[in-house]
């Protein structure tokens, strides 16, 4: 008897395989990183065919590891870094060079030349994001005018396109032997092509960006059967599929209008349930589908999109080499008191929520000869808690609601000095639930939903249970002070690319 439910949980670091039980609980998982590949400044890419290998190696160690096989597993879910572009030929399954990922810049003149030629408004009514090189758009057409000849190709429908789930998905599936090409509504939505109101591929928007509709894979809902996979996971049904960030949001049950969470993994992504309408952003948000189970209406969300977060730790770890692994910020932070008044604004990709700017680079303010390594790695955790103020700020600006508590998941929450001073910031309770791999539990609830593993998603929410709360501690003052000089560190990075 199937008496557990899987995911695959491939995000822009590293790919999982986790398995779980009715309660939630892990019962198996393996992990594994994949390289990122940096061309030149501002460029970002991964190696498709590696994240697949890696996938297959993940499922097969964990597998091995537990004693678990595929009769065990009632139904697998898929959650994914999102905006990731992949272009390949249905033929042979070789991609069109690397994958183009999320944080990569390289597409900031054609966002410019759309915004120049007047079609910015149509892009935000239809879809709820901004012209940006972040979403998955224009890296399509950047990929198709690189190539004339991959460009008719595409037309004739040999090429496909896909996030990483829909390429997963494919693979999985069998491939070039009858893999399926499709898609959720929360992908779709973070493409700049689908319509909110229809949640169909806009034809007016393929046209401006001049991509071909039959590369486009088939848009389902989150949470239903797509298919089965073949020699890997044999006949086990894939019937979840989530970009990542909405997969934690339906992961830590945030099921009401006004529930809201906060990722802290490679970027800091806070969504906030706004029901079954969308809400236009007047405050530098998103808005994006939050999740859709099978025919029932789509819920939406708010979201305000942060792009170098646990990144940042990375960076000093392996760029600057202050630390020798990433557990190893927080005892260096806790060696200052405070921040020392130095302000670190990674802008490496340019700013994204609430200002969405590409033009703003990186910077560090306020060095003194006082200033040692402990007060940067203390102002790189704090860059996390600021962003995520900001955001917050705008969210509740927009949903004309003010938020209570906040769940927080991923990486960073295990840091017990970034979630203090969090909810000192926001001045108010943060808390972490007892499962913190919210991202593959969402894909994993959404699967078992469509095959009926669990009933409802009250069954979902029976699961949640606290595991540690902070309280805000800080003078509000000290903390009203603090975010006043953060706005000014923004404002030095700013029209740095000219």
């Amino acid at each position: 008897m199937a008496n557990f439910l899987a995911a695959i949980d491939q995000g822009t670091t590293s790919t999982r395989f986790m398995v779980f039980d009715f309660s939630g609980n892990v019962v198996a998982v393996s992990q594994k990183e994949h390289k990122q590949y940096y061309p030149a400044p501002g460029l970002v890419e991964h190696d498709p065919q590696e994240i697949w290998i890696n996938t297959k190696e993940v499922i097969q160690n964990s597998l091995r590891v537990s004693g678990l096989t595929t009769n065990d597993i009632a139904a697998l879910g898929i959650t994914n870094q999102r905006e990731t572009t992949i272009l390949w030929d249905r033929r042979t399954g070789q991609t069109i060079g690397n994958a183009i990922v999320w944080q990569d810049t390289r597409t900031s003149d054609i966002c410019t030349q759309l915004e120049k030629a007047g079609v910015k408004e149509i892009f935000s009514q239809k879809t709820g994001l901004p012209l940006a090189t972040y979403f998955s758009g224009p890296k399509i057409k950047w990929i198709l005018d690189q190539n004339p000849s991959i460009r008719e190709q595409a037309q004739n429908g040999t090429i496909l396109f896909g996030n990483i789930d829909t390429w997963l998905i494919w693979n999985l599936t069998g491939g070039v032997h009858g893999g399926i090409h499709i898609t959720d509504v929360t992908n779709a939505s973070r493409t700049m092509l689908m319509n909110l109101q229809t949640l169909q591929w806009d034809q007016e928007l393929l046209g401006l960006l001049n991509i071909p509709q039959e590369i486009m894979p088939q848009i389902r809902s989150s949470s239903e059967i797509y298919g089965y996979a073949t020699s890997l996971l044999p006949k086990v049904p894939i019937a979840g599929d989530l970009g990542d960030q909405q997969a934690a949001l339906f992961g830590q049950c945030c099921f009401n209008p006004g529930e809201a969470k906060n990722t802290y993994g490679t970027g800091c992504f806070m969504l906030m349930n706004t029901g079954t309408t969308p809400i236009a952003s007047k405050n530098g948000l998103l808005t994006t589908v939050g999740y859709q189970i099978g025919n029932s209406p789509a819920v939406y969300c708010l979201e305000g999109s942060i792009a170098i977060a646990g990144a940042l730790v990375q960076w000093l770890r392996d760029n600057l080499q202050i630390i020798d692994q990433s557990s190893d910020i927080e005892p260096l932070a806790r060696t200052v008191k405070d921040n020392g008044d130095v302000y670190f604004v990674p802008a490496f990709s340019g700013l994204f929520a609430p200002y969405w700017r590409p033009d703003a680079r990186g910077v560090i303010t306020g060095l003194t000869r006082y200033a040692n390594k402990g007060h940067i790695a203390r102002a790189a955790l704090e860059a996390t808690a600021y962003q995520t103020r900001e955001v917050l700020d705008a969210m509740q600006l927009d949903s004309g609601r003010t938020l209570s508590t906040l769940k927080v998941d991923g990486g960073m929450v295990v840091n017990d000095l970034l979630m203090q001073f969090q909810s000192d910031l926001l001045g108010v309770p943060v808390v972490r639930p007892r499962i913190a791999e919210t991202t593959a539990l969402g894909a994993a609830y959404a699967a078992g939903l469509a095959v009926g593993f669990w009933k409802s998603q009250e069954d979902l929410a029976k699961n949640w249970m606290v595991d540690k709360r902070w309280l805000p501690q800080m003078d509000p003052e000290i903390s009203k002070s603090l975010y006043s000089k953060w706005k000014k560190a923004v404002d030095r990075t700013l029209d740095w690319v000219e």
